[in-house]
């Protein structure tokens, strides 16, 4: 299939922040944005390294959009993951492609100049300036050595991770209740909303490359007991849009979705296998020293 142009992708993007009332998720934004590009189920699907199943190319290229746009001052995202129009972006239904590149990589060439990095600001891949210089390009290596740790992990193993990760979330009562069978509830727990409110939860692991379509999240829902509020299925693969919709049918029990890079943020957030070394900046004030 033809690759859809950058310019395109810049405007879905924005065009899906101003349906979603000024404001989204990553997941909202990816939903709506291929929605308004009319791209295939097949499309969607399609990895952006064909070793791995995540992310996939569209997911990939809509999140340099939505930097470029970023850049280009018409969106800014929160510590908390939600992407808003700015005010100059509440007032843009359109941008033209080819000026936001232009215009995001004079700032960036600008960047890497100040860096002394002068020989690399001659590139003229678009695309490949902006993933060496912004800092959200940056995680990407130790992304793909955690995701080959998950998906080559025995299958028990992952749902003992799971486990943890449900502990760690503020869930109670985590059983893994059998071994892996596909199809199957792989356990259950409580989870603890606050001192008055509770949710009884199923939950299925599933550790493998591939797509996890809308069939997986029904069988999951047909073997949850009456007593169960809601599911979640985690897996070290990406959810179909059709396991998305089937997930989020207002006249079926709720079923919760976890992909490969909601879980490698969650097992970073909680420091589970992954730490984070934070880098000193000294700064001098030279006043300081004037005045004393």
């Amino acid at each position: 299939m033809k690759k859809i142009p950058f310019h395109d992708l810049l405007n879905a993007t924005l065009e899906a922040l101003h349906q979603l009332g000024n404001s989204g998720r990553n997941q909202e934004i990816h939903d709506k944005a291929v929605e308004i590009l009319k791209i295939s189920e097949a499309e969607i699907a399609r990895p952006h390294k064909p070793d791995q199943s995540a992310p996939t190319e569209i997911s990939y290229r809509l999140a340099w959009a939505r930097t470029y746009l970023k850049r280009y001052g018409l969106l800014h995202n929160s510590s908390r993951g939600v992407w808003a129009l700015t005010p100059k972006g509440q007032a843009t239904r359109e941008v033209d492609g080819r000026e936001v590149e232009r215009v995001v990589n004079e700032m960036l060439k600008q960047e890497r100049l100040e860096k002394s990095d002068v020989q690399s600001a001659d590139s003229d891949d678009v695309e490949g300036d902006l993933l060496e210089a912004d800092e959200s390009s940056r995680d990407e290596e130790w992304r793909e050595e955690i995701y080959g740790v998950l998906t080559e992990m025995d299958p028990i193993a992952f749902e003992r991770l799971c486990q943890r990760i449900l502990r760690e979330s503020g869930f109670t009562k985590v059983e893994v209740t059998q071994a892996s069978h596909d199809g199957g509830i792989d356990g259950k727990g409580i989870l603890q909303v606050n001192d008055f409110l509770t949710f009884r939860v199923v939950f299925q692991c599933k550790r493998y490359k591939g797509s996890v379509g809308p069939d997986v999240v029904q069988r999951l829902r047909g073997a949850m007991p009456g007593s169960a509020d809601r599911g979640l299925i985690v897996t070290t693969g990406h959810f179909t849009q059709g396991a998305v919709r089937e997930a989020t049918r207002e006249d079926k029990v709720p079923i919760e979705l976890v992909d490969s890079e909601d879980l490698i943020n969650r097992l970073k957030d909680l420091e589970l296998g992954v730490s984070t070394e934070m880098v000193e900046k000294v700064t001098i004030d030279p006043d300081f020293f004037n005045n004393i």
